[in-house]
C-alpha cells in the first residue's frame, strides 16, 4: 500500500501526508488535531510563542486528538547581522516605509527592544510535551537536545533546502529530513548558504536527497493534490508536507482575506521577498512586495524587520487591515487550492492516491 512508508512507521500515522507547521501565529489547534485525527500528521508552529504558551497549546492540541502531532521551533531566531544594525539603518528604514504608515494613520514605530521568544527556552516545552514528532527549520539543535528528544521517544525532522543541508542533518543525528523545494510557500528555510544560493526545485532536490541520506525524507514544495502526492513517492519520498493547500482551510488561523486569495486567481501571481520579515519567503504578489522590489538593502534582519511589520499590520496579517501590505504566504501550488476544511483536503488526497486519480473533479 501507497501509505505503509518509513516514515508513517516512524511516527505513527496512517497516512504520510504532514500538514505543513505555519510560522507567524498562522497555526491553530483546530486545524493540527482536525489533520492528526484524519490520520495526517498535524502540525504547529511554535515560532512567535513562549514556552508556557506553547504547553499550553500542546495541552489543547492533546484534548482535541490523541493521534500523533508535530512541534515546529526556528532553531535560528536571530541573523547574524542585527547587531550591525545601527540607528541609522533604523532611521532609513522606517523613513522608507513612512509613506505607508501615513497612508493607514499608523504611529511610526520606535526600535523594538523586546525581539521575541529565544530557541533555547521555547525548546524546553518541547520536552515538556512529548509530542511524537518535534521538527525545526533554520539549522540544527544542540546534540544534548537530540538526544534528549531520542531519550524521550521523540521523533526528530530537520528542514533542508539543499543536498548538503540534508546530509548534514543525518550526521547529526536527526531522524528524517523535509527536502523543501523552491516552490514552497513562506520563508525559504536555508541555513548552510543564503536562500538565494539555495533555490533548488522539488524535482530535482527530492531524488538527490534520497540518494544520499538513509533516513527517511519528507517532500515539501509545490504539492497539493494526489498527483502530487504520488510524483513526490515516485521520486524517492517517504512521505509528503503540504502547506498551502491545509493554509486555505477554515481551521486554519490565517485570516478571511489570505484564505480567500488563496482559493482565487491571484493565487497564480506568488514571489519570493525579504519585505515582510526580513528574510527570504514566497507569497502572493501584492502592492508592499512590488513597490519595494529593489530596495532589499535597507530592510532590517530577522526579527527586526518582522517587528516594524507588525507595526504596519501586515505581518502577521491581521483581519481589517489593507491586504496589499499584508503577508499572504503561499507556494507555487496554489492555483490548485480548493478545499476549505482540512478532513475534506486529506480524504481528498487519500481517494486519489487510493483509486491512482488526484486532478481536482476527481476530489
Amino acid at each position: 500500500m501507497w501509505n505503509h512508508t518509513r516514515f508513517a512507521r516512524l511516527t505513527g500515522i496512517r497516512y504520510p501526508i504532514v500538514q505543513g507547521p505555519f510560522g507567524g501565529g498562522l497555526s491553530s489547534v483546530a486545524l493540527t488535531s482536525a489533520v492528526s485525527r484524519a490520520g495526517g500528521l498535524g502540525s504547529f508552529g511554535g515560532q512567535p510563542y513562549t514556552a508556557a504558551e506553547l504547553v499550553a497549546t500542546g495541552i489543547e492540541i492533546r484534548r482535541a486528538t490523541d493521534r500523533p502531532f508535530n512541534l515546529n521551533l526556528w532553531v535560528g531566531d536571530r541573523d547574524e547581522s542585527l547587531g550591525s544594525f545601527g540607528a541609522a539603518d533604523w532611521a532609513r528604514l522606517v523613513d522608507l516605509f513612512t509613506p505607508y504608515f501615513h497612508e493607514l494613520g499608523l504611529p511610526l514605530p520606535e526600535r523594538p527592544t523586546e525581539l521575541g521568544p529565544r530557541f533555547e527556552d521555547q525548546v524546553e516545552a518541547i520536552f515538556a510535551i512529548r509530542p511524537a514528532v518535534f521538527s525545526f527549520v533554520y539549522g540544527i539543535p544542540g546534540s544534548g537536545i537530540l538526544e534528549r528528544c531520542r531519550a524521550l521517544g521523540i521523533v526528530t525532522l530537520g528542514a533542508a533546502t539543499t543536498v548538503e543541508e540534508a546530509v548534514v542533518l543525518e550526521e547529526a543525528g536527526v531522524d528524517a529530513v523535509v527536502a523543501t523545494g523552491l516552490e514552497a510557500g513562506g520563508h525559504r528555510v536555508s541555513f548552510l548558504r543564503s536562500a538565494e544560493e539555495s533555490l533548488t526545485g522539488l524535482v530535482a532536490l527530492v531524488p538527490q536527497v534520497a540518494d544520499r541520506v538513509r533516513i527517511p525524507v519528507v517532500a515539501a514544495g509545490g504539492i497539493a493534490d494526489a498527483r502530487g502526492v504520488r510524483a513526490a513517492l515516485a521520486l524517492g519520498a517517504d512521505a509528503v508536507q503540504i502547506g498551502t493547500a491545509f493554509l486555505a482551510t477554515e481551521e486554519s488561523n490565517a485570516n478571511a482575506l489570505h484564505r480567500e486569495r488563496l482559493l482565487s486567481p491571484s493565487a497564480r501571481e506568488t514571489t519570493l521577498t525579504r519585505v515582510f520579515t526580513g528574510r527570504l519567503a514566497r507569497g502572493l504578489r501584492n502592492r508592499l512586495t512590488e513597490e519595494l522590489r529593489g530596495h532589499e538593502h535597507l530592510f532590517a534582519p530577522y526579527p527586526l524587520q518582522g517587528l516594524l511589520m507588525r507595526a504596519l499590520r501586515g505581518y502577521p496579517a491581521t483581519e481589517g487591515a489593507n491586504g496589499e501590505l499584508q503577508a499572504h504566504w503561499a507556494g507555487q501550488s496554489a492555483a490548485l487550492v480548493h478545499h476549505r476544511r482540512a478532513e475534506e483536503l486529506l480524504a481528498s488526497l487519500v481517494r486519489g492516491m487510493d483509486t491512482g486519480f488526484g486532478q481536482r473533479d476527481n476530489a
